[in-house]
């Protein structure tokens, strides 16, 4: 049970954190990338600090030097990096070309998995990566072939690369961070205060080079579309979206993690449908199912490995 409440937390933050990509590109029309990522995550830290402060407070003072170490690498790859490059590279490359290239994230987080954390895949995992990232491929409506490399959008398809490194090294050091508390820490971290503290840690770390775009000024040009993105990116992309990752990371290990951080492109490819009108073939539809699939096929692990994975 513990397992399947892990899934269905990972799918909800997976999901959140397919809206990234449009709110992202709303929001950079407008607003440069510091500002984006500062304000965002003030927002989080105004609404989650009046019922959580306390408990941070707590939590803070039992953390041990790894603990800040890891919270640190979190902050840096799985908020100020990931949106750093999002941000960039959203404006420079095509949709189609972005869509496939962050959805390398589950089998770079796989690559991870297995040479850092040492975690063996068992077959019906290994076919259930390879499943999403099939799906991934598919679901753009193009093969890898007709990526374009020119020199015009180059520099837009490695910072898209970037940005999915930058995930699936966040989804690392989280299920790291998770293993080390088990093993030798008596602190356990709630997910909303381990989100507050990460999210603070970014905006700190956004905080300089944001008041250099003069935020001020650019924030009093934008209207209501604008304000909403910037709510909906900093509760719902941020702070709900980890929330409902540490939650799962706990209950999951990492190849899991993995297959369900396919939903971030399947998730931006619905949106496309419902608002932005787009035509979807049967390619898209095929790579979608096989998404699915691919998570079914990883909640059908033997009892052996769920029994290891819920200790």
């Amino acid at each position: 049970m513990k397992n399947i409440a892990g899934k269905i937390y990972l799918l909800c933050a997976f999901a959140l954190a397919g809206t990234s990509v449009v709110t992202g590109y709303i929001l950079s029309e407008k607003l440069s990338r510091f500002t984006i990522t500062a304000v965002s995550l003030g927002i989080v830290i105004l609404c989650l600090s009046p019922f959580y402060g306390v408990k941070t407070v707590k939590t803070i003072r039992l953390l041990k030097r790894s603990d800040w170490k890891l919270l640190v690498l979190q902050a840096l790859f799985g908020i100020f990096l990931f949106r750093l490059f999002l941000l960039l590279g959203v404006n420079l490359t095509s949709t189609v070309e972005a869509g496939i290239l962050t959805g390398t994230t589950p089998a770079i987080t796989a690559i991870l998995a297995f040479l850092i954390l040492r975690e063996k895949p068992t077959g019906g995992t290994a076919l259930g990566i390879a499943c999403t990232v099939s799906g991934i491929v598919l679901l753009q409506g193009t093969s890898l072939r007709s990526i374009g490399l020119s020199s015009q959008n180059f520099l837009g398809n490695v910072f898209m690369l970037c940005t999915a490194a930058s995930e699936s090294t966040f989804n690392i050091i989280s299920r790291k961070h998770r293993t080390i508390n088990q093993d030798q820490s008596d602190v356990q971290i709630h997910p909303v205060v381990q989100t507050l503290i990460v999210s603070t840690i970014a905006f700190g770390l956004s905080l300089v080079p944001a008041f250099a775009e003069q935020p001020f000024a650019a924030l009093q040009t934008i209207g209501m579309t604008e304000w909403i993105a910037l709510v909906w990116y900093g509760l719902v992309v941020t702070a709900l979206a980890f929330v409902c990752f540490y939650a799962g990371v706990k209950r999951c290990d990492a190849y899991t993690t993995a297959a369900f951080s396919g939903m971030i492109p399947l998730t931006s490819l619905l949106l496309s449908i419902i608002f932005l009108r787009e035509a979807v073939g049967l390619s898209q539809w095929v790579g979608g199912l096989l998404i699915i699939s691919s998570m079914l096929m990883i909640g059908n692990r033997n009892a052996a490995v769920t029994s290891a994975d819920n200790q």
